[in-house]
This record gives C-alpha cells, structure tokens and sequence, in this order.
C-alpha cells in the first residue's frame, strides 16, 4: 500500500510510503518564481505536482490541514491556504482519498516533541535509512509530510 503525506507550505514535501518495504520516496514541493508588481515570488506549481503525484498509484493520502497563525502577514496567509486548496485539488482530481490532519493531531500521534526540530528527530527514528534527507534544519517540509504518511498507515491499519 502507498500512503501519501502532504506538507502543503511552500518549503513543505510531498512523501510516499510503501507500507511494505517501508520505503519513502519524498519530493520538495515544486515551486516556480514568478514575478508580481516587480517582485519575485515562489508559488506552488499545480503541473509539477500533478507529474508528481501522477507518476504514483497512491491508495490514500493525509493532508496537513492550515490555518492561519498569529503574526502572519495577510498575503502569506492567503498564499499558504492558496497552496494548500491546489493540493486538496489535485488529489481530488486524482480521485485519491484525502484525509485533512492538523498539525496537533498527527504530531501527539506519532510522538512528536520539540517543533521542527523534533519533526525532523522523529522522521530519523522511524526511517533511519532516509535519516539524510532529515539532516538539514530546512528539511522539516520533509520529516512533517514523511510522519503525516507514518500516521495514515496507523490510521489504515
């Protein structure tokens, strides 16, 4: 069985589970710069992740579910939901059954202490043989998607 965790922010991943060999295939959110009113941004490439996730035959997935959090700018707030209603498309369109989890749920789930850091502690824990791809403070979008899909399995079972 392939289970799909979902980390929808811009610096978030996009990780495959095979449940069987416990193999992780784990993908940065592909994003493109665009330029805005003279100034470059990174948005979410709807194309890349449909390739992504096309190239997979995925029997769930579990989606990060976003809300706003205090001190956000207006514009992030509305980029990070904008990503995150790209995300929920696809996977729809894709006819893949979409479990949205808050960050709460799936972190006390999956025995998550310390924030990003303990994201990325856990992430090493349960997959040792993908411990690289968690090594690097920026990789927290990697180890959050890689537990969201260790806790669908424990959903699924």
């Amino acid at each position: 069985m392939i289970i799909v965790g979902i980390d929808p922010g811009l610096s978030g991943a996009v990780v495959f589970l095979n449940t069987i060999d416990r193999q992780l295939d784990i993908y940065d959110m592909p994003t493109v710069e665009v330029t805005r009113n003279g100034k470059k941004k990174r948005e979410l490439s709807a194309q890349l992740l449909s390739n992504v996730l096309s190239a997979h035959v995925v029997n769930g997935a579990y989606l990060e579910r976003v809300n706003a959090m205090a001190g956000q700018g207006v514009s992030s707030v509305f980029s990070f939901g904008r990503s995150s209603g790209i995300v929920e498309g696809i996977l729809a369109a894709y006819d893949i059954t979409t479990t949205l989890v808050t960050p709460q749920t799936w972190q006390k789930s999956m025995e998550v202490r310390g924030g990003k850091d303990g994201s990325r502690e856990r992430a090493m824990q349960l997959f040792p043989m993908h411990a690289a791809m968690f090594a690097r403070v920026k990789d927290d979008g990697r180890a959050d998607a890689a537990l969201m899909a260790a806790y669908g399995e424990k959903m699924m079972k």
